[in-house]
């Protein structure tokens, strides 16, 4: 089941199967489709998180990716909440420090960001740069995290 919701970063499009997130994304159009209970405590979450009220999630969620995909976004989901790691820096985390593209590659297809905050990474020269959400609601995220990106 999809649903929407607009919030401080945009329309999210959450997709939700037997209780469990399996995409979070970016969308241009609010729908008409009504919120489950588990969407209305899902999006209750991002709002805390949007807020600063909390620092991260507990609702059930699955990724699906390849293998490489699966090493880059678990060592995403290991930057600490207000800091920030390089593409490069994600690389040599996984032990692969020349695949700076790809690791934005496997960025730009997470499934679920906020959850698995591809938000908090930034080129090597310290500046934003891609995110799915627009380099607006990048900085947003990162500023509610208590981190200044000029």
């Amino acid at each position: 089941m999809n649903m929407t919701k607009l919030t401080a970063i945009g329309i999210l499009n959450l997709t939700i199967e037997n209780d469990i997130v399996t995409c979070i994304s970016f969308a241009d159009n609010l729908t008409n489709v009504p919120h489950t209970p588990f969407g209305i405590a899902v999006f209750d979450q991002i709002d805390a998180y949007l807020s600063g009220t909390i620092t991260n999630f507990d609702f059930e969620y699955t990724l699906v990716g390849t293998n490489f995909q699966q090493k880059v976004w678990q060592a995403v989901s290991q930057i600490p909440y207000g800091e920030t790691a390089s593409y490069k820096e994600i690389a040599t985390a996984i032990g692969n420090p020349n695949a700076s593209r790809a690791v934005g590659l496997a960025n730009n297809k997470n499934p679920i960001p906020l959850v698995i905050p591809c938000h908090r990474v930034i080129g090597t020269n310290g500046k934003l740069v891609g995110y799915a959400g627009g380099l607006e609601a990048k900085r947003y995220l990162l500023e509610v995290e208590g981190r200044v990106i000029i």
